[in-house]
């Protein structure tokens, strides 16, 4: 195996910012995969796995190291006691496999449409939104084991599934490489409607009882009208989504909060452990950032104030620091501590 060198990644990534990787591999197959793995350990390099590139942000210094891009490609499914067991490579587009379960008329993962990336992420990030997680409906996870050199299957319970957090991407983070993902989707099954968003988009159109087209319509028409749809023609495009994730916060630690808030009002929801979680979206809108604001060459989408944009002529630090100037407001003002939602690699925070 002969890794390309020096491969600047900033067109690999949604963000269109950051250096260049030291060396650089594509991996279309699970043997180019295994031999990257080796090239690293024999050559004493550091490993990193890059899908879709639309949750990361690279530092402007590059990575150093060994950077596989997943490519591979398949799609297996089979019938499991009345159920649509479907097994998609690590390298599938996630929104591509999202129309073709939703045509096949199979339930569980509508409403995921639109989000940018390619499956091998999915069960990393616990990837969720409009009332849907992919922890719903993963029941196995075919990976590659860097610490044992060994492909292996770990079944949903040995995931670790939380809010868009893994055992994969938190607790053990770097040591499996995703290869393929199976999902258990009910055939004929009727779509989760389970957020007030898309209620309010089938409402207006007076459909009563929606198909899972018409959630999945919902969903994209709502996310392209927050810039959460990849577009070329879209201003907003260079960014990662929501940069920031929702706060889980204990009870008290909520009532500190709307007290300083001063309104009774303020969005929070109940979790099932007894938690509250906070929506970042206010928060940072009620510290006084606004949609559009800008610093320099990055600012806040104009639809959004979740995603934080990469103008023309931005760099990765100019990211960062807008970021941490967010969250310096954020804490400052309601004594919350909002945690990106990117992994970042090179510089002085890699993670």
């Amino acid at each position: 195996m002969t890794p390309a060198e020096n491969v600047e990644l900033a067109s690999y990534c949604t963000l269109g910012v950051g250096g260049a990787a030291r060396f650089f591999i594509e991996a279309s197959d699970e043997e180019t995969v295994l031999a990257a793995l080796d090239w690293a350990r024999r050559n004493s390099h550091p490993l990193r796995v890059l899908g879709g590139g639309s949750n990361l942000v690279v530092a402007d210094e590059g990575v150093a190291g060994l950077v596989v891009r997943i490519a591979l490609r398949g799609i297996v499914t089979r019938e499991v006691e009345g159920m649509i067991e479907l097994t998609a490579a690590a390298g599938e587009p996630w929104d591509d496999l999202v129309r073709t379960t939703v045509e096949s008329g199979w339930a569980g993962l509508e409403c995921l449409s639109g989000i940018p990336g390619l499956v091998g992420a999915t069960p990393i990030q616990n990837v969720g939104a409009y009332g849907q997680e992919v922890s719903d409906t993963v029941t196995a996870v075919r990976a590659l084991d860097t610490v044992s050199g060994r492909i292996v299957p770990l079944a949903r319970s040995e995931c670790g599934f939380a809010y868009r957090d893994s055992l994969l991407k938190r607790r053990e983070p770097g040591r499996y490489i995703v290869l393929a993902v199976t999902y258990r989707l009910i055939p004929g099954g009727r779509p989760a409607v389970r957020y007030p968003d898309v209620d309010r988009w089938l409402a207006a159109r007076e459909i009563g009882s929606p198909s899972l087209a018409d959630v999945r319509d919902g969903v994209l028409s709502i996310r392209r009208s927050k810039s959460m749809v990849l577009d070329p023609g879209d201003p907003n495009r260079r960014s990662c989504g929501s940069f920031f994730l929702n706060p889980i916060v204990t009870p008290e630690e909520a009532n500190t909060v709307v007290a300083r808030a001063q309104d009774p009002t303020m969005p929070r929801w109940r979790e099932r452990d007894g938690r509250v979680k906070l929506s970042a979206a206010w928060l940072i809108e009620h510290t006084g950032f606004r949609r559009g604001q800008t610093d320099g060459a990055v600012g806040l989408s104009t639809r959004h104030v979740l995603a934080i944009v990469a103008h023309d002529g931005a760099r990765a630090g100019d990211v960062v620091a807008f970021s941490r100037r967010i969250q310096t407001a954020v804490e400052q003002r309601f004594a919350v501590r909002l945690e990106p939602e990117p992994a970042r690699w090179g510089g002085s925070d890699d993670r």
